[in-house]
């Protein structure tokens, strides 16, 4: 609203044949499509995570780091050939959204500036959007182990 306010009729004019002319979006359609690639990641997770549990006898508990990592090279290996890129296009926030959306904006930050070399171009630009994912993640994991400690320290748990 604030917008109709200052504008002139040609602006106003402009802006209703804009809204007359816009695509609506498949809002119910993307959010299947992601929910569906979005559970087939964690489904191949689970199969991977099993295949440690049945081949290297890792608990439930143990099995997840081997998980989390062997997820995030296959991701790093679809987007080196171009393929992730494909499934991120389709799926939207369902292929960002799991940890293997992490993999890939790490190689992706890394194949774009790799002309640049590997020390200030891959080295110096990997981590640029990941690195605030870490920092908030290790930032926001220390607070509940802090506040996890002081709740058993105070007998509360």
């Amino acid at each position: 609203m604030g917008k109709k306010k200052n504008a002139t009729p040609e602006q106003l004019q402009y802006q209703e044949l804009e809204k007359k002319h816009e695509m609506k979006r498949p809002v119910v359609k993307n959010c299947i499509k992601a929910f569906l690639v979005g559970g087939f990641i964690c489904f191949i997770g689970q199969a991977v995570s099993y295949f440690y549990i049945y081949f290297f006898n890792f608990t439930e508990q143990t099995s997840g780091n081997p998980t989390v990592a062997t997820m995030v090279f296959f991701s790093m290996l679809l987007t080196g050939f171009g393929v992730y890129d494909h499934i991120g296009q389709f799926a939207g926030a369902g292929s960002a959204v799991p940890v293997t959306g992490f993999g890939n904006s790490v190689i992706s930050a890394a194949m774009e500036h790799r002309s640049e070399g590997f020390i200030l171009g891959v080295g110096g630009n990997m981590f640029k959007l990941a690195g605030s994912v870490i920092l908030f993640g290790v930032f926001s994991a220390f607070i509940v182990a802090l506040i996890k400690t002081l709740l058993i320290r105070w007998g509360v748990i």
